[in-house]
Parts: C-alpha cells; structure tokens; sequence
C-alpha cells in the first residue's frame, strides 16, 4: 500500500497563523473543522484565499486542511493565502515564479504599530494647549 504524500505549510498575516495541510483530492477545504463556506461566509474571501490555486490551475486538485488561530477577518484570509502558497511551493518548486510574480511569496509585514505611552495612540496625540 502506497502512502499518499501530504505537504505542510505555515503562513503569517498581521496577527493570524495559519496551518495548512494539502493533499491529492477533490478539492475540499475546511478550515478549523468547518467547511470554507461556512467558516468565511463573504465570497470575496474565498477568492482572496483560493488566488494561489487559481493561478496555478490547482484548484479543485487538492484537499486543504486549514488551522488558523489569532487575528481578524482580514489577517486569517491573508495568512490562508500565504500558507496555501507555501504549501503549493513544497509540492511543486516550478510554480514558485509565478506565485512570486503574483506577488503571494513575500510576507505582508505590515501590523498595526503600538501605542506610544502618554499619547491617545500610535501617532494621535492629545491637543496641545499653550495657556
């Protein structure tokens, strides 16, 4: 009995982790036990994430198990998106330059910037008051 090959992935957004876990299937993809449809109710969200698949002409060709934990609506479609990239990049290094020119290899850095103390915010600041 042969073992089927199972490709593993971690991708980073803002806050969020996600784990991705990809193998040869139908094209099922549940994320934290739930099916994608119901895990991400948006529709903009399941193309966000899928974007890797389309562009390599994988979608429907592969069953994607997803754990993602911390962040928002926002950084978990993203972390979903660079995971799926890196896992598809395991699996077939010829799809690295054009996933790379789509621009879904690099890490999106950017994360919210602390509170600075004695200030209203990052940057905000209370009004100044001469008298």
């Amino acid at each position: 009995m042969e073992k089927e090959t199972i490709y593993y992935a971690t991708g980073k957004r803002k806050t969020a982790i996600a784990r991705t876990w990809l193998k040869p299937g139908k094209g099922q993809i549940i994320i934290n036990e739930r099916p994608v449809e119901e895990y991400f109710s948006v529709e903009s969200a399941k193309i966000i994430m899928t974007q890797p698949l389309t562009l390599t002409n994988t979608f429907g060709a592969y069953d994607i198990k997803i754990k993602v934990t911390g962040g928002g609506f926002a950084g978990q479609v993203g972390a979903i998106r660079h995971s799926i990239t890196k896992a598809l990049m395991i699996m077939n290094p010829g799809l690295r330059q054009a996933l790379k020119r789509a621009g879904f290899v690099k890490r999106d850095p950017r994360v919210k910037e602390r509170k600075k103390y004695g200030q209203k915010g990052a940057r905000a600041r209370f009004q100044f008051s001469k008298r």
